[in-house]
């Protein structure tokens, strides 16, 4: 392509992350888990309304973890990355507006859709992040995806704003109105927001070159994927540098994770206000927008693993902390902190994979690596359930978190990206395009 359709393809790539990251700022992170505990499970304890809600993120996640590696095969195998990327959107999109149905009491059906929106966001991501190496040469790929980071930080946080001025000022304007009505209709700007920001990617950015070995030519797709997973199972050692970081990545996203969907809830057990939880989560996202596209710039200068080994230190730090937290002003400064790390370590994290996989390979091996992300919101929140179960609040649940931190940056450091970068172009020549 020339360079005027690069640009605009990679601009479309960037704004899907505009669009999906309604998802999770409103959904994920902000809205629906207090909806959840105040409203949709408000005829339970606290304690097990958070446990619900971990258990309900972690079902979500299993299975999309499970789908992510199989689908990502067929994808690449077919060509299809874009048509599973708008199956998985479709299905999102018309989940979340369905949350709209869910009034006081209905805790089973908000995680039941919940678990399909999951399912539509998490496994749609697979195929756009699988088209990042597509859409960016290997030199600007980490710019690239801090700047989906950072859109997608300024397109969620946008929506989220709007949503708040609805729920915090709605009810006093409309007094006459079902006071959960303004939270049940964020949930249908999300779908909306979501839906319309997906037309560029489908339009501008072109399905990649099949490309396959000569075996698989003619063959059942189905029966490729499998194989092909079968393949890179027993072959995993030819990619140990890769193999290392998923591992490290999933530990350490584990922490991450936990954070990102267990703060507001954990913050509503324990007494903080809807106004500062909210509030906190609309001030991350304009702040983390600049971080995200500065660690873009720092790994750079200091290097992409320097650059995560950094963020998983303040991630330490912010974990230990929300032990002892119990003011307002507490919560407002750890989300500062997270603003700070949240969208440097995903970007970086993302970009790194992408430079040590061969590129035609990209949606299953962006199959594995959301099998890694995803398996850490399994374990994180479902470890965090049965703390609050077992203790009857959640603090020692963000304490423990600090494991996932350490571990991961030791086994980070047992990865050698330049060799990983040398395997993924030597396992790129042993491919042929295929029409």
């Amino acid at each position: 392509m020339d360079e005027k359709q690069k640009k605009r393809a990679i601009w479309a790539w960037i704004m899907y992350d505009w669009g999906n990251s309604a998802f999770a700022t409103t959904i994920m992170a902000a809205v629906l888990p207090v909806y959840y505990s105040s409203v949709a499970a408000v005829n339970l304890a606290p304690a097990q309304a958070t446990a619900n809600w971990g258990f309900t993120t972690s079902i979500a996640a299993f299975l999309a973890a499970v789908l992510s590696p199989i689908l990502g095969a067929i994808a690449d195998f077919q060509g299809s990355k874009k048509r599973f990327l708008f199956f998985f959107m479709l299905l999102g999109v018309i989940a979340t507006g369905l949350l709209y149905f869910v009034t006081e009491g209905k805790w089973p059906l908000a995680s039941t859709l919940y678990i399909f929106a999951n399912i539509g966001f998490a496994g749609s991501l697979v195929f756009y992040d699988g088209l990042l190496p597509h859409v960016a040469s290997g030199d600007e790929i980490d710019a690239v995806s801090s700047r989906g980071y950072a859109m997608g930080y300024i397109g969620g946080g946008l929506l989220l704003l709007i949503n708040v001025v609805m729920i915090l000022f709605g009810p006093s304007l409309f007094p006459d109105l079902d006071p959960t009505l303004m939270s049940r209709l964020s949930f249908v700007t999300v779908s909306l927001w979501w839906l319309v920001f997906s037309i560029p990617i489908l339009r501008y950015v072109k399905e990649p070159e099949r490309r396959v070995l000569k075996s698989e030519i003619g063959k059942n797709p189905v029966a490729v994927s499998f194989s092909r997973l079968a393949t890179t199972f027993k072959e995993i050692r030819n990619y140990r540098d890769l193999f290392m970081f998923l591992l490290a990545f999933w530990v350490y996203a584990n922490g991450i994770g936990t954070i990102i969907v267990m703060a507001t809830i954990y913050g509503a057990e324990i007494g903080i206000g809807r106004t500062t939880l909210i509030g906190t989560l609309l001030m991350v996202q304009f702040v983390a927008a600049p971080f995200a596209i500065g660690f873009g710039w720092l790994a750079k200068k200091i290097g992409t693993k320097k650059a995560i080994y950094l963020s998983l230190g303040v991630y330490t730090v912010i974990a230990i902390i929300g032990y002892f937290m119990t003011k307002e002003w507490h919560f407002w400064a750890l989300g500062a902190a997270v603003a700070t790390v949240q969208g440097g370590s995903q970007a970086l994290s993302r970009s790194l994979i992408g430079r040590m996989m061969p590129k035609s390979k990209s949606a299953e091996f962006f199959g594995f690596f959301s099998v890694s992300e995803k398996f850490s919101s399994i374990a994180g929140p479902f470890l965090f359930g049965v703390v609050s179960t077992i203790m009857g609040n959640s603090r020692l649940s963000i304490l423990s978190l600090i494991v996932f931190f350490v571990v991961g940056t030791f086994l980070l450091t047992r990865v050698n990206v330049e060799r990983g970068i040398s395997q993924a172009e030597q396992d790129e020549k042993g491919l042929v395009t295929a029409s």
